[in-house]
């Protein structure tokens, strides 16, 4: 796979001026989210060779990381490349310097969310909080209640009804979600902890 050139012109090409104004305390503020060092990067572009996603997203991860390391806050917050990320850990686990990329793009959606920024990619969005609400219903992962959840929202009605089908009568879809409600008490609890540091922070 050919990698894209992560010269300052090219992330030039692809958004307006004023989102090539440089934040002073944005790596700061990435390095101490993520606990990660990015100028440890020497933009090997292993991790964007390696990435399954990067030909749908606006910048590569390799190109992200260098927008971070030059404070550009308004360009990395508003690009596509962190919601098309499928967190299967693939650039974390080529880079050389250990530098966690992964959890980089989950902290810049994180960031995102914060600042008010509407995704680019909604269907993402909507569906990561469609599976938060189901684990939080019912302490795990209940599979059809994620696609009713998802349909209502979506109004995608008759989106992979026959991929559904198949599924079902498979048996991969179960009509009844496993209930526990010690689980689900525990669920709670983590989801709790977590609203109270988003707020404290």
């Amino acid at each position: 796979m050919s990698t894209q050139t992560v010269s300052s012109e090219s992330l030039q090409d692809k958004r307006s001026e004023s989102a090539l104004v440089p934040d002073a305390k944005f790596m700061k503020q990435m390095n101490d989210e993520v606990k990660v060092n990015v100028n440890l990067c020497y933009q090997c572009r292993k991790c964007s060779a390696g990435c399954p996603m990067s030909a749908d997203m606006d910048y590569t991860p390799v190109q992200l990381i260098h927008a971070i390391r030059l404070g550009l806050k308004e360009l990395v917050l508003n690009s596509k490349t962190m919601w098309m990320c499928s967190s299967c850990q693939t650039c974390t686990t080529r880079c050389p310097q250990e530098v966690d990329i992964a959890r980089i793009m989950d902290a810049a959606k994180i960031m995102a969310i914060a600042e008010g920024i509407k995704p680019p990619v909604s269907s993402v969005h909507t569906f990561n909080k469609a599976a938060l609400r189901n684990i939080k219903w019912f302490g795990r992962m209940y599979e059809l209640g994620l696609i009713g959840d998802l349909k209502m929202r979506t109004f995608e009605f008759f989106k992979d009804m026959g991929l559904g089908a198949k599924m079902f009568f498979k048996g991969k879809l179960k009509i009844v979600p496993s209930l526990s409600p010690l689980r689900t008490l525990t669920t709670w609890k983590i989801f709790s902890r977590v609203k109270k540091k988003e707020r404290s922070s």
